[in-house]
């Protein structure tokens, strides 16, 4: 074992005493990150070339700021993004959510599919729908001018048509004409602040991570946004925390236009997302 791999050990037992979720895997990617190497090639750092600031990182991750505001960096399916201080910081859990929509929106037969983006954040659900289905038309909407300033960044250079605004205003000029909207927007409950971890709590903006006294303001809101921009047929996507599974659905009623309402699960196999498509005329 060379010097590296043997303080990366031993970062990985400090951050396991201070509750990080994956001390393993973010004391290698710090480790990573400050040598300039991958993950699998840490063995390869001689021990001549050990950079001390790593403990300095390990010491930031130690105190629970994100790994990503440490590195400047996410990694979301096939993306890396910028990321840091006032943008939501992508999470795992919503690959999946992104892995469904790419699958329903390949299963239209449309051509060039019109997708929209609410609560885009550092903007990862749009560049992943645009990357991964080529011919696809994207817009996406952010409130945030702090969060905006990390979006611009990641969208530079894609075909991703991005605005500041409100989601529940947004894009009029494309009402009735979206394939599928999709969204991750904020969902934790007021009242539940005090439980959220603390890389969340004390790190990603409150407008990313709460919306009223039950969570689901914003997507009471989203959903009207998803009924006026959706073709009749088209699909809405939406992220919710697991604990609301079962009440998002009901927001998506046939009274209110909408058809075949369901949860579904993230790979943990917790509810984590619901869909729903406008009915027919």
């Amino acid at each position: 074992m060379n010097l590296l791999l043997a303080e990366v050990a031993q970062a990985t037992q400090r951050l396991a005493d201070a509750g990080v979720p994956s001390p393993r895997n973010d004391a290698e990617e710090l480790a990573a990150f400050v040598h300039g190497v991958k993950r699998g090639e840490l063995h390869s750092v001689k021990d001549t070339d050990f950079d001390a600031r790593y403990w300095e990182t390990v010491a930031r991750r130690e105190a629970r700021e994100p790994l990503q505001h440490i590195t400047g960096r996410a990694f979301f399916r096939y993306l890396e993004l910028q990321v840091g201080p006032g943008v939501f910081v992508p999470r795992p859990e919503t690959e999946s959510v992104v892995g469904w929509a790419i699958d329903a929106v390949r299963a239209m037969d449309v051509v060039e599919p019109l997708i929209v983006d609410l609560c885009t954040g550092s903007g990862a659900i749009a560049l992943a729908m645009a990357q991964e289905v080529p011919r696809s038309r994207v817009h996406a909407v952010e409130l945030s001018e702090d969060a905006l300033k990390w979006t611009r960044k990641n969208v530079e250079g894609s075909r991703v048509d991005l605005r500041q605004g409100d989601a529940r205003d947004a894009f009029p000029e494309l009402e009735g004409q979206a394939d599928l909207v999709i969204s991750n927007p904020p969902y934790i409950p007021l009242t539940e602040w005090e439980y959220v971890a603390p890389e969340a709590r004390d790190y990603d903006p409150e407008l990313a991570l709460f919306s009223g006294e039950d969570g689901l303001e914003l997507i009471r809101g989203i959903e009207r946004t998803a009924h006026r921009l959706l073709r009749p047929g088209g699909v809405v996507v939406i992220e919710h925390a697991d604990t609301q599974g079962g009440q998002v659905p009901w927001i998506f009623t046939e009274e209110r236009g909408w058809a075949d309402a369901a949860d579904h699960p993230d790979l943990n196999n917790r509810p984590r997302f619901a869909t729903a498509r406008k009915a027919m005329p």
